[in-house]
């Protein structure tokens, strides 16, 4: 029986999106719910598993192209393919089949991003040849990049964008330039950016947090704390908690505008930044004055793992009502960031820096962050911008109000 394989309903407020990675190749052989391929929209990548088992007969659409909701893209023949009768392969021969096929197996045996692998399916490598840098020894673009730049064997496709740069050193060269359109990922982030600067009222102000004692905290207690409950104790879960705690002393803080009315919320659903090869996400974790510390370690950890995967849904990205984002962990030492949208507020951490305090009339070496809050003037004075930032640091510089909620 043959079957079409159609773009599944898109996620509310996506019109079309875009085929960034076939996973198979007309003439190979798929298992049902098996992915076939990757569609990008401008805010999640989504797969399309196969329906039935089968082969893949033809590809309608190919990689780049722009589909909507219930568009064909591919034909599947349901069943096995027959000695007698094979399936005629486009521009391959069988020997070409069984080798890219065995590369795609190998790429999806390794844990890579959607990006990664499809920058290996173009180039149809297998991804045990390339050495990952990141964290277990996951592959990123950089290290495929790497690979194809160093590889010997002329592994580099002729016209694509490395081998520019590759062609224009062997000749001597000492300029060179690629020009590659936006992702949509990309495209969207910068359109919120914007929207954001030319809408509200934004305004930024600095505190800096003296974390000695939540230093000592996690030191004393991380072993217990990872052995008990299986997960690292991070710093993000001291700030989300401050955070909530500040945020319940001021409310326009945890609020939103729409049109001329402010939407006060009642809860905390709080937006964490997690960067990814495809761009900066901001994964909600909800309910988070209802955690415990492990519990919020587990959720974002969960949730990391969704956006370096390519596997975030629309759920876990919509309907925050605060952000906190740690330009630290990159060497940040001070920015102003953006507002997430409707949102009226959203924390800046920054990196961890020993600096001279002045302590009780003695100059001594202290780790201390700025924070950063930038906020909608709005419907937030600076008054109470001010005053959210002196809570979350009285917390931190004194962990024993952040457990007891003073």
């Amino acid at each position: 029986m043959t079957i079409e394989i159609k773009v599944p309903p898109l996620p509310e407020s996506v019109s079309d999106a875009t085929l960034i990675a076939w996973h198979k190749a007309a003439g190979e052989s798929v298992s049902r719910d098996e992915n076939l391929i990757d569609l990008e929209t401008d805010k999640v990548v989504l797969e399309v598993p196969a329906p039935v088992s089968g082969i893949i007969t033809k590809i309608i659409m190919e990689n780049g192209a722009t589909v909507e909701a219930g568009d064909v893209i591919a034909i599947i023949e349901e069943g096995e393919m027959s000695v007698e009768a094979p399936t005629k392969v486009e521009a391959a021969s069988i020997e070409e089949v069984a080798l890219s096929t065995a590369a795609k197996k190998s790429r999806e045996a390794v844990k890579t991003s959607p990006a990664v692998r499809r920058l290996l399916d173009e180039h149809d490598l297998d991804a045990n040849m390339v050495t990952g840098t990141g964290k277990n020894g996951r592959i990123s673009k950089a290290d495929v990049m790497s690979f194809l730049k160093s590889d010997d064997s002329g592994n580099v496709t002729p016209g694509d964008p490395q081998s520019v740069i590759v062609e224009s050193v062997e000749i001597g060269l000492e300029r060179a330039e690629q020009r590659v359109p936006m992702t949509r990922l990309r495209a969207r982030i910068a359109e919120r950016l914007v929207d954001a600067q030319q809408t509200a009222a934004m305004l930024t102000t600095f505190n800096e947090v003296d974390l000695t004692e939540v230093m000592a905290i996690r030191e004393k207690y991380k072993e217990s704390f990872e052995k008990e409950h299986e997960i690292k104790l991070g710093f993000m879960s001291f700030f989300a908690k401050a955070s909530v705690e500040a945020l319940k002393k001021f409310p326009a803080i945890n609020a939103s505008i729409e049109g001329t009315d402010i939407i006060y919320h009642n809860y905390f659903d709080i937006g964490i930044a997690v960067s990814s090869d495809r761009g900066l996400m901001v994964p909600v974790i909800r309910d988070v004055d209802q955690m415990s510390f492990a519990t919020f370690e587990g959720a974002l950890n969960d949730m990391a793992s969704k956006v370096q995967a390519g596997t975030i849904g629309m759920d876990d990205l919509t309907g925050g009502t605060f952000t906190i984002t740690n330009g630290g962990i990159f060497g940040s030492m001070m920015s102003t960031p953006i507002l997430n949208q409707p949102q009226s507020a959203i924390l800046g951490m920054h990196s961890i820096q020993q600096r001279p305090m002045v302590v009780d009339g003695d100059i001594v070496a202290r780790p201390m962050m700025y924070l950063a809050l930038t906020y909608d003037h709005r419907i937030i004075d600076g008054k109470e911008a001010v005053q959210f930032l002196v809570s979350i640091k009285d917390q931190l510089e004194d962990p024993a109000r952040l457990f007891l909620q003073i």
